[in-house]
């Protein structure tokens, strides 16, 4: 028997929930700080270009191949496929994919747990519960265990309720919160002392540092993994859009959304870090670059706001609830890769699989937790740094080599049948066959 899919409802659905996926905390605490790094504006100009001309082909490749296949990222891969090769290679990537998203949430509910707890000690400390708000912000293994797993209990509670009621409903709901959120954060901390310098460090562009080797690859590496590629995310949400709809516009208006996410987060966290520099808080590493990561958003940034006095409480909330929304709106799509696989290849109800998956991969992050300085590091650089992108350059190598090109172009006119003669087929079928994969493969090789 089969199992029913379901679909996204509107094209604002699709849109919110995969612009929730790609904006996740490496958008607010790593596009920032690589950007005054690298060159302030000149850092952002050569992402927004890198992110239209390079990610945003790779991207199309994989929701292309969801929504031909119309199913989970292994099935859909294997429809593509015509030979026994082909469809073992479509399995290796497919599930590869899977895997990959499932061991990045496995870390990532550990990091979103942190951000819930940071964002509660603020009531604590108003409510007078100071040992309470204590135990909230010191690394322990029950704060720990606790967080991650309320975090992953609210991920499973989405993604059982299945794509309209789940996922598009919640991201509907998150991402305007988000958006809300950040642009207030920003109003706020452009009235203090400090912010203007943050301003001018993050919106002042460096030319002469446009070219300069490690600023492109910086901006390279940003703009493909805040898409989302290379954890089968965008081939399952793609297989939930509909054929009515025009493809290539849906992507380039979330690339749009996802780089104007990120530019905003500039204008929060570096305004910000300067602020916190004005209070006396060190905001540069010993190597003279940013503070950015975990000791940014859990170091830094709660310094300056113990610094603000009552407010500060209130600023602290609104700031960690913003990363907890990021963090949740990117976990959904995380855990619906998997889920997808089972109830789909193996006849499962999405209700016990998707407590199934969510428990299993909670029992990932316990291991880690449990063994935190031998496993932390290695489970996310076996999945970001090595697992990420191999598999998006293998899902452009299959689009661009395997796939047919007449499969593909009826799949792209369709929602938008005069594709053929634009410029956007003119060019997309020979980046995704030869630039895309190059691309990755030197940010691949550039990280090791």
């Amino acid at each position: 028997m089969g199992v029913s899919r379901g679909g996204f409802s509107s094209r604002m659905g699709f849109i919110l929930a995969a612009a929730g996926s790609a904006v996740g905390l490496g958008n607010i605490w790593g596009f920032p700080t690589q950007t005054a790094s690298n060159g302030g504006a000149a850092f952002v100009l050569v992402y927004l270009v890198l992110a239209f001309c390079l990610a945003y082909p790779a991207f199309m490749a994989e929701l292309l191949i969801g929504r031909y296949g119309q199913a989970n990222a292994v099935s859909s891969m294997q429809k593509m496929s015509r030979t026994l090769w082909q469809k073992r290679f479509a399995f290796i990537v497919g599930f590869g994919g899977i895997i990959c998203a499932a061991l990045i949430l496995s870390f990532y509910g550990i990091i979103a747990g942190w951000m819930m707890s940071y964002a509660i000690e603020p009531v604590m400390r108003l409510a007078n519960m100071d040992n309470a708000g204590k135990w909230l912000i010191e690394q322990s293994l029950s704060r720990n265990l606790l967080f991650t797993s309320l975090f992953m209990l609210l991920t499973i509670f989405i993604i059982r309720r299945g794509v309209e009621q789940g996922i598009e409903k919640w991201s509907k709901r998150l991402m305007p919160m988000l958006i809300g959120l950040l642009i207030l954060l920003i109003i706020y901390v452009f009235t203090l002392e400090g912010s203007r310098e943050g301003f001018k460090a993050y919106l002042n562009p460096d030319i002469s540092r446009v070219f300069e080797p490690d600023l492109l690859i910086s901006a390279l590496g940003q703009a493909f993994f805040s898409l989302s590629l290379g954890t089968s995310v965008m081939v399952i949400y793609g297989s939930y859009i509909s054929k009515k709809e025009n493809l290539v516009s849906l992507g380039a208006q979330v690339t749009l959304i996802d780089v104007s996410i990120a530019f905003l987060a500039g204008l929060l966290i570096i305004p910000a870090m300067y602020v916190a520099q004005a209070q006396g808080v060190a905001i540069f590493a010993d190597d003279g670059s940013l503070i950015s990561g975990p000791n940014l958003v859990f170091d830094v940034l709660p310094t300056l706001f113990n610094g603000m006095g009552l407010v500060g409480l209130f600023v602290a909330f609104g700031f960690f609830v913003l990363m907890s929304i990021a963090a949740l709106t990117s976990s959904i799509s995380m855990l619906e890769g998997p889920v997808s696989f089972v109830v789909e290849r193996h006849n499962v109800k999405r209700e016990k699989a998707t407590v199934l998956i969510g428990c299993f991969i909670l029992l990932l992050s316990a291991i880690i937790i449990l063994n935190f300085e031998l496993l932390f590091g290695l489970v996310i650089s076996a999945s970001t740094v090595y697992g990420q992108p191999l598999i998006a350059m293998l899902c452009c190598v299959f689009v661009g080599w395997i796939w047919q090109r007449s499969e593909v172009l009826a799949e792209i006119k369709e929602g938008n049948n005069e594709v053929e003669n634009s410029l956007f087929w003119k060019i997309w079928p020979w980046y995704t066959k030869f630039v895309c994969p190059s691309a990755i493969g030197l940010v691949f090789w550039h990280s090791l």
